[in-house]
């Protein structure tokens, strides 16, 4: 579980070769923050659903972060023209 805030944010460029790396990249940092295993797997099933839409809408550019503060885990996807998606999940 991290005592500390922190944030670590990934900018993809397109979705093809990232899918995979992502889904493990915020696997590992949800476990590490002390989420749960099934509050990991659902945010991180949000989060690919989340990027998959923007494909869908031709929002091949973004930015994704993962922030924790304040007791909480925030991942927030920035999609290049502005459209935004976030979730908080509990941590510990």
């Amino acid at each position: 579980m991290s005592s500390h805030d922190f944030l670590f944010a990934l900018c993809l460029s397109d979705e093809a070769p990232f899918d995979g790396m992502l889904g493990e990249v915020a696997a590992c940092v949800l476990g590490r923050v002390g989420c749960g295993e099934d509050v990991s797997r659902e945010a991180v099933g949000h989060l690919m659903g989340a990027l998959a839409e923007g494909v869908r809408e031709g929002l091949r550019q973004c930015e994704v972060q993962f922030v924790v503060r304040g007791g909480d885990l925030q991942i927030a996807v920035a999609f290049a023209g502005g459209r935004e998606w976030r979730t908080t999940c509990p941590i510990g």
